[in-house]
């Protein structure tokens, strides 16, 4: 089985910036319910995906007042508890993070590392890509960021 996860997040001056489970020094950080952490978001939909279980807005609503401020990774808890009920385990993960500054070079390698023991995984099961949106659009001109991952699930 595989499945897919796509998140986005307004970017605003003062905010926090979260991803992977991962604080990011930044100047601009997501406007969001929860911690806004892009990537959990669409870690959690690919996961839900993999086992046809619907989304994140199905199970974590943002207008439910106790996932205000919530940490994302009970997000990605809760969908590999739906997985493993359904009788399926999590195979591999790859996903891209869209975002123009600050560059994730340096944090990529933490990024994967957390994710991996978040879900489980050994490190070399999971792999993360960072892009800058090359000044265009609204990931260019800093505006937003976005998550898309990419799981395979098996019996």
């Amino acid at each position: 089985m595989v499945g897919i996860g796509n998140d986005l997040h307004r970017l605003e001056a003062g905010r926090r910036l979260v991803l992977g489970g991962i604080e990011i020094e930044s100047e601009l950080g997501c406007v969001a319910h929860s911690d806004g952490d892009a990537l959990l978001h669409a870690l959690t939909d690919a996961i839900l995906g993999a086992c046809g279980a619907g989304d994140i807005g199905d199970l974590f609503p943002d207008t439910d007042i106790k996932y205000k401020g919530a940490d994302s990774r009970q997000f990605v808890a809760e969908a590999l508890r739906i997985m493993h009920s359904r009788g399926l385990r999590l195979v591999n993960i790859d996903a891209v993070i869209m975002l123009q500054t600050p560059k994730l070079s340096s944090y990529k390698a933490h990024i994967r590392r957390n994710i991996a023991e978040i879900c489980g995984l050994d490190e070399s099961l999971v792999n993360v890509k960072a892009k800058t949106g090359e000044r265009l659009g609204y990931i260019g001109n800093s505006q937003g960021v976005e998550a898309i991952c990419v799981v395979q699930a098996e019996k």
